[in-house]
């Protein structure tokens, strides 16, 4: 009880529309695909009017192709305009935010696993209502955002920064690791003992997972959910996850700028959240429309990721007709190997967008791996002064198991057309 006390009051608080967007959003889980398309319909067409009216950018653009809003009378038109890329974002981020004066926003940044890091301010509604969407597929197993949880992200070793990180995690009831060696893993696995749901990085969950089968630890959890988000969760994974904890991993399917698309069910289809978000498969990339994002339009926004959906007329055994992702390519969870240990890729990300949140340094930046303990690291700025900054953080990040040799002024190497922000070259 008290810890729904707590959360209620932190939401009340912080995101206020959020428990009436999931109360809807429950009643709208069980809608039929005519009302979810004509309810997308109806919120984009006034999402498009809004843009229209309060971006600079977006105006320009619907002019220049001829897109008139107030005529907008099916989805398809949205194939009118065209697609946009991070780099249009960064380009462009003065003139794409709104000049609507919201009443709660929020800054955020990408991940940047680009190696392009983007900020941008969130209105109130599209953060609670991008929450609330992710706490209805908790709902679907018996999971409350409130219940104790293990939450697998980065750790920061840093006395100040470490007490605040516990401070908040007590707020949500959550406990994490704080050193990835075999010690704190243990230890981490264990807490489990007490807690309702298990969430991270998807290749951190798995290397949890082959731990406590390695060490034959027997945790004698009541873990009803594993959700594994950031990264793409290989059907590899899964044999080492079910062994150790008896359920498999799902998929949590998003980004920052996109919000949450897909949400995976219990027969292992994920749904997209077609309340908040509209996807479009174009030559086999996603490209997503958050109908949320009125402080700074996501149109037509070309993530990155490839994807293939479902066909229309399939109907999951869940009973849900929200339209199903059916594959997700990309966001590889691979491996920076150290002199001792290794570390999940996706610390990277964690890292740069720290650095971004703490210090204020946007770093465009690329990181390759071609020998054990030795990382090579482009950054695309020019140095201004940041190395001591960049250096001290990379020592409090990785202690002296990783050497860095770091390049200021680079221009980053695409590979097959996506950049990258990590290469590694070891498993080749």
């Amino acid at each position: 009880m008290l810890r729904k006390l707590i959360y209620t009051y932190g939401v009340k608080k912080r995101n206020p529309s959020l428990l009436g967007y999931l109360d809807f959003l429950k009643k709208s889980d069980k809608w039929s695909q005519k009302d979810l398309l004509a309810f997308q319909l109806k919120k984009c067409k006034e999402f498009l009017e809004f843009a229209y009216t309060y971006s600079p950018y977006y105006k320009e653009v619907f002019d220049a192709n001829d897109f008139k809003p107030s005529e907008f009378k099916s989805l398809d038109q949205l194939k009118q305009l065209p697609s946009f890329s991070k780099e249009v974002l960064l380009k462009f981020n003065d003139k794409i935010k709104t000049d609507f004066q919201f009443e709660k926003k929020y800054i955020s940044s990408t991940s940047g696993t680009s190696g392009q890091l983007l900020k941008f301010w969130k209105n109130e509604e599209w953060d609670s209502h991008t929450r609330a969407a992710i706490f209805r597929g908790y709902t679907w197993y018996g999971v409350d955002p409130w219940d104790r949880n293990g939450y697998l992200w980065g750790y920061n070793i840093d006395p100040k920064e470490t007490r605040k990180i516990k401070f908040y995690d007590w707020l949500q009831n959550r406990f994490r690791v704080f050193s990835y060696n075999s010690a704190g893993i243990e230890k981490f696995a264990r807490n489990l003992e007490g807690a309702k749901y298990l969430h991270g990085y998807s290749s951190v969950i798995y290397e949890l997972a082959k731990l406590v089968n390695k060490s034959g630890l027997n945790i004698r959890h009541k873990l009803k959910m594993i959700k594994g988000t950031s990264e793409k969760v290989h059907d590899s994974y899964q044999e080492e996850v079910k062994k150790a904890f008896g359920l498999k991993m799902l998929s949590e399917y998003g980004a920052t700028e996109s919000g949450l698309i897909g949400f995976e069910c219990p027969m292992g289809n994920i749904h997209i959240a077609m309340e908040n978000v509209i996807v479009e498969e174009e030559n086999g990339e996603i490209l997503v429309t958050n109908m949320l994002s009125r402080s700074f339009p996501i149109i037509r926004y070309k993530l990155g990721d490839g994807i293939k959906l479902a066909d229309t007329s399939f109907k999951c055994s869940c009973g849900r007709a929200h339209v199903v992702i059916e594959e997700i390519h990309g966001r590889l969870g691979e491996k920076i190997v150290g002199k001792e240990r290794e570390y999940p890729g996706v610390l990277l990300n964690n890292f740069f967008k720290g650095l971004a949140t703490k210090h204020g340094l946007l770093f465009n930046y690329q990181v390759r791996q071609d020998t054990k303990g030795q990382v090579d690291m482009d950054i695309e700025q020019e140095e201004l002064g940041s190395r001591p900054i960049l250096e001290k953080e990379l020592k409090n990040y990785f202690q002296d198991d990783l050497d860095f040799d770091i390049k200021y002024g680079q221009s980053l190497h695409k590979m097959n057309g996506k950049l990258k922000n990590f290469i590694s070259t070891l498993n080749e």
